[in-house]
C-alpha cells in the first residue's frame, strides 16, 4: 500500500519532465511556425499585353523569394508574395493596390511592368506612405516626385531624355554625319515620353526633323507608314513602339528596301527571346536599347548564374526563355528593398526610402544608386547593334558578338556598321 503514493509521485515527476520537454520543442518550433510573414504585395500582367513581361518579372521575383527564405527570410520573418493579375490593364491596378492594403494588409509593395501600370498605382501608395519599387517605369516619378519611389530600371535621372541619349549619340558619331531625322511612335504614353526626348535630342544635335507622326498601337502592317517615311529621305529612323509593331516594322523595312543610315533606339520587342527568334537575321543592322546581352563588358556579379537558375524555368513554363530584359532588375530591386530592410532593422517606411536614397546598392545588375525623384543617379540605357544573326535559331543571341554594344563608351563592345544591310544580310 505504501508504493501507489511511491509510483504516483514517480509517474507524476516523469510526466512533468516529459511535458517540459514537449513545451521546450514545441515551443521552439512553435516560435518559428508563429513568426508572422512579411507581406509583399503586387500587380503584374499575368494576361494580356504585357503578360510576356509580367509573367517573366514573376518568376524572377519567385527566385529571389525563394532565395531570401533560404538565408532567413526579412528579419527572421519568411517572405510572402501576395499578387493579383491586373490584365495588363491599368485601370484595374487602383482596385488592386486597394485590396493590398486594407484586405491583404501587406507590409511593403513593388510594381507591375511598366510606366502604364505602374502610374495609376501611385496616388494610392502615396496616401499609405509606403516605399514603392518600380519596374520600367519611364519619368512616372517626374509628374509626383515621391520621395519614397524608386525605379529599377537605368533611364537615368532625365528618363526623357537618357531613354533616347545613347541612339542619338551612336548616330552624331557616323561619319559624314546626320543631318535629318524621321519620328515614328505608337500612341501611347511611354512611346510619346520617348520622342519628347528624340525631338530634344534632334534640336541639340542639329538634326531637321522631316517626318514626326504617330501611330496606333495596334498597328501590325507598316509597308503603307514606312513608305511614307522613306519619301522624306531621313537619314537616321527613331522609332519607339510594342512588339507586335516591332516585328511589322522590321519586317516592313525589308520589304521595301529601306535603307536610313541609321534606324532603331526605342523599340520593344528585340528584347525578348520569342522576338529575336522570329526575326532573326533581318534585325541584322538595327540599333535598338537593350537592358542586358551576354557581352564580356557587361558581367555583373551574380547575373550570369541568375539566369542560370531563371531560363531552365522559364522554358518549363513556357515564359521569354533567355530573360535578358526584365528578369535581372526585377530580382534587383527585391534584392534593394531586402538590403535597405536589413540595414535599417526594421519595416519604417520613411526609413526604409532614406537609406535606400542615401547608398549604393551591389545587384546582379551593377552597382544602383537613386537620385531624388528615385531614378537611377546615372542612366546605363544600351544601345547596341544586331551583327552576324543568321537564320532563327535562339541559341546564337546566348553568346557575344550578335548585339554588340554600342553605348554607353565604357560598356562598348564592338563597332557600328552602317548604313543598314539589305534583306537582312
Amino acid at each position: 500500500m505504501r508504493r501507489k503514493p511511491m509510483r504516483r509521485k514517480a509517474i507524476a515527476r516523469a510526466t512533468a519532465a516529459i511535458t517540459v520537454v514537449l513545451l521546450a520543442v514545441f515551443g521552439a518550433f512553435g516560435g518559428a511556425w508563429a513568426a508572422q510573414p512579411v507581406k509583399i504585395g503586387f500587380s503584374m500582367g499575368l494576361t494580356g499585353a504585357y503578360s510576356g513581361n509580367g509573367k517573366a518579372a514573376l518568376l524572377a521575383i519567385q527566385i529571389w523569394a525563394k532565395d531570401q527564405n533560404a538565408k532567413g527570410g526579412l528579419l527572421g520573418r519568411p517572405v510572402q508574395l501576395v499578387y493579383y493579375d491586373d490584365q495588363s490593364n491599368p485601370s484595374l491596378v487602383p482596385g488592386i493596390y486597394t485590396k493590398l492594403f486594407d484586405v491583404d494588409k501587406v507590409d511593403l509593395v513593388v510594381s507591375g511592368y511598366g510606366t502604364n501600370i505602374i502610374a495609376p498605382a501611385m496616388p494610392l501608395v502615396m496616401q499609405h506612405h509606403s516605399v514603392f519599387m518600380g519596374l520600367a517605369g519611364l519619368a512616372v516619378n517626374s509628374q509626383f516626385h515621391y520621395d519614397k519611389y524608386f525605379q529599377i530600371y537605368p533611364f537615368g535621372p532625365q528618363p526623357q531624355l537618357d531613354f533616347s541619349q545613347g541612339f542619338f549619340a551612336v548616330a552624331m558619331a557616323m561619319k559624314p554625319q546626320p543631318k535629318t531625322l524621321a519620328i515614328s511612335v505608337a500612341d501611347s504614353e511611354f512611346p510619346q515620353t520617348a520622342a519628347t526626348g528624340a525631338r530634344e535630342w534632334a534640336k541639340r544635335d542639329g538634326l531637321k526633323i522631316v517626318y514626326d507622326q504617330s501611330f496606333p498601337p495596334n498597328t501590325v502592317d507598316f509597308a503603307p507608314i514606312l513608305r511614307a517615311i522613306a519619301a522624306t529621305k531621313p537619314d537616321v529612323v527613331y522609332i519607339t513602339c510594342f512588339p507586335p509593331n516591332t516585328v511589322g516594322i522590321v519586317q516592313g523595312v525589308r520589304e521595301i528596301g529601306f535603307k536610313p543610315m541609321l534606324i532603331g533606339g526605342g523599340m520593344v520587342g528585340p528584347q525578348y527571346a520569342f522576338v529575336k527568334q522570329q526575326l532573326g537575321s533581318l534585325l541584322n543592322g538595327f540599333v535598338n536599347y537593350e537592358s542586358y546581352v551576354p557581352e564580356p563588358t557587361v558581367n555583373f556579379p551574380g547575373i550570369r548564374e541568375f539566369l542560370a537558375r531563371y531560363q531552365p524555368k522559364a522554358k518549363v513554363t513556357g515564359i521569354d526563355s533567355l530573360g535578358y530584359y526584365l528578369p535581372p532588375f526585377a530580382y534587383a530591386e527585391m534584392q534593394i528593398l531586402a538590403d535597405a530592410i536589413a540595414a535599417t532593422h526594421g519595416f519604417d517606411q520613411t526609413t526604409i526610402a532614406q537609406y535606400i536614397h542615401a547608398h549604393t546598392f551591389k545587384t546582379i545588375v551593377g552597382d544602383v544608386r537613386f537620385d531624388a525623384d528615385g531614378e537611377w543617379a546615372e542612366g546605363r540605357v544600351f544601345q547596341v547593334q544586331y551583327q552576324n544573326i543568321k537564320g532563327h535559331g535562339l541559341e546564337q543571341f546566348g553568346r557575344s558578338g550578335t548585339q554588340v554594344i554600342l553605348y554607353p563608351q565604357r560598356y562598348k563592345s564592338g563597332t557600328l556598321q552602317y548604313p543598314l544591310p539589305s534583306s537582312g544580310s
